[in-house]
């Protein structure tokens, strides 16, 4: 049973994760896509947006300025360092703390902690048990 809500939680993430890529960059950074993939977690970048997804792992995201970020995955601790254009959040359990976000910030996971340092981002809370701070 374990392995099977595991690998549910895994399709979910990752669905969430390539069906927001690409949403909401302003970044004039026009890279191809990369991919990296270790003991923190599963990253691709695809033009201007950073798709994370990982479960139980503490990593450091760089936005730049003016990427976007989506993250998926439970169990997380994320640290993100420079300016993210949006950000969207799914999965569960996450502890995500944020440099600067600019546009707009949507969680859409379960029990997600998630702070921003600065900015003025349009916020949506679509889950449920999430804590959205800015401070």
């Amino acid at each position: 049973m374990r392995t099977y809500r595991s690998a549910a939680l895994i399709g979910v993430a990752a669905a969430a994760v390539i069906s927001l890529a690409a949403c909401g960059s302003n970044s004039s950074d026009t890279n191809n896509p990369t991919a990296t993939a270790g003991a923190s977690g599963a990253q691709v970048e695809v033009g201007n947006t950073i798709n994370y997804g990982s479960f139980g792992t503490t990593a450091g995201i760089d936005c730049a300025d003016g990427k976007s970020l989506n993250v998926g995955g439970s169990n997380n601790t994320l640290t993100v360092k420079g300016t993210c254009a949006s950000v969207n959040v799914g999965g569960a359990d996450n502890k995500i703390t944020l440099e600067k976000v600019d546009k707009d910030l949507s969680v859409v996971g379960l029990n997600n902690t998630v702070a921003y340092k600065d900015g003025d981002p349009k916020v949506d809370n679509l889950g449920s048990g999430n804590v959205i701070k800015k401070g």
